[in-house]
């Protein structure tokens, strides 16, 4: 299987593909496999696709996402950038939709400078777990997965793997619609 890179296409290729990447999900959800061994095929795909995809040729998530920051993330870059937190949060943060915490008043983001991170070793915790693959539990996380097929070169080719992969195992009722 070609990687795909190209963040347009991605985004046209996922919007194509979005009822069968939910029906996907829904099926893994139901699926008769452990959520160990899940995870353990979702973490190698995720080692070889992203030892493919050099992040800094693309930022799609920089440009398109604004994580949640958590309060100790606007402490370490108000620090950083010597500004107090609330000149911080005033200055470069919202609250996000739900309440829940603060975003980026932007998108792009406004450290985001040739598609490199200004503020990289003390960027948002969100952002240094991104694309989240690495976790555990990945079958709590699929609405995520499926959410970002259509920003992440690595989170598209690894779903896209993974319905292959499904399939060569003939994990439970795979269905060629996922496809």
């Amino acid at each position: 299987m070609t990687l795909e890179t190209d963040p347009k296409r991605i985004e046209a290729l996922a919007r194509e593909r979005e009822d069968a990447n939910w029906a996907f999900r829904r099926f893994l959800k139901g699926c008769d496999m452990s959520i160990e061994e899940l995870d353990s095929i979702v973490h190698e795909l995720y080692k070889n696709v992203s030892g493919q995809i050099d992040c800094r040729l693309c930022a799609n998530c920089c440009k398109v996402i604004r994580p949640l920051l958590k309060p100790n993330d606007i402490e370490r870059l108000a620090t950083h950038l010597g500004r107090s937190g609330e000149q911080f949060l005033a200055e470069y943060l919202e609250e996000d939709e739900v309440g829940e915490g603060h975003v980026f008043k932007t998108a792009p983001c406004a450290f985001l400078h040739e598609n490199a991170c200004a503020v990289y070793p003390q960027r948002p915790e969100a952002c240094r777990s991104y694309p989240h693959l690495h976790k555990h539990e990945f079958v709590f996380r699929l609405s995520q997965a499926v959410s970002n097929c259509s920003v992440c070169p690595i989170v598209y080719n690894v779903y896209e793997r993974l319905k292959q992969e499904m399939q060569r195992r003939r994990v439970g009722s795979y269905d060629s619609e996922f496809e």
